[in-house]
């Protein structure tokens, strides 16, 4: 092929639907013929850019308040999610997760990617959030995962403003081909998956544009 064969993930590291589709991704990526063949990027998109370090109120609570919904509908949504999570191996808390500005957990991204670490990153920090209630802005907890899966130089970005422009460029990218909301699969620049839509839906977009490659 002229060009590599290419997966554009956009997603942040607080969104359950990333999560589930992250892990959707690779269910198909697992099934899907050439593997080996494909270059997958991973993308900053922040839910919300200006989200504070911290908040007073569980995550349940400000979902309610976001959404106008009573409290009890949110914790049964988090129950569902929880479920589904569940069906794909994992062991979320949702009542122990702390909502946090996600910025600087891509900037740790973008440096494990250039490390080549990428995918073990986001899924460190996926799962720091989702079942561990990591807080994901504290510099120290970012650097304990970073070491866990080998990137290296984390500390340093803290003081510096170090793939910065990359997080920006992003969700600059995002904004221009329309990308509201994540997850976002760009598959080989041409179909894009917006949501956690499955494992034999992404499996199928894969092979269809597989092979329109090879047509």
């Amino acid at each position: 092929m002229a060009t590599p064969f290419s997966i554009d993930l956009w997603s942040d590291v607080v969104c359950p639907f990333c999560y589930l589709g992250s892990r959707q991704l690779t269910g198909a990526l697992d099934r899907f013929e050439h593997r080996d063949e494909i270059a997958l990027r991973h993308h900053a998109f922040e839910l919300d850019p200006n989200s504070p370090a911290s908040f007073e109120r569980p995550l349940d609570e400000l979902v309610a308040a976001k959404y106008s919904m009573p409290i009890e509908r949110a914790r049964d949504l988090h129950r569902r999610l929880e479920s589904q999570a569940e069906e794909l191996g994992m062991t979320w808390s949702l009542a122990d997760a702390k909502p946090t500005n996600t910025f600087d957990a891509h900037r740790l991204i973008a440096l494990a990617s250039h490390q080549g670490l990428g995918d073990e990153m986001n899924e460190r920090l996926f799962r720091g959030y989702f079942c561990e209630g990591r807080c994901l802005s504290d510099h120290e907890q970012l650097n304990a995962m970073a070491s866990e899966v080998g990137v290296f130089d984390a500390a340093l970005l803290w003081d510096t403003e170090a793939f910065a422009r990359d997080v920006r460029q992003d969700e600059a990218s995002a904004q221009e081909l329309g990308i509201s909301g994540v997850p976002a699969i760009l598959i080989d620049s041409k179909f894009m998956v917006l949501g956690a839509q499955g494992v034999d839906h992404i499996l199928d977009v894969l092979r269809r544009a597989w092979a329109r490659r090879a047509a």
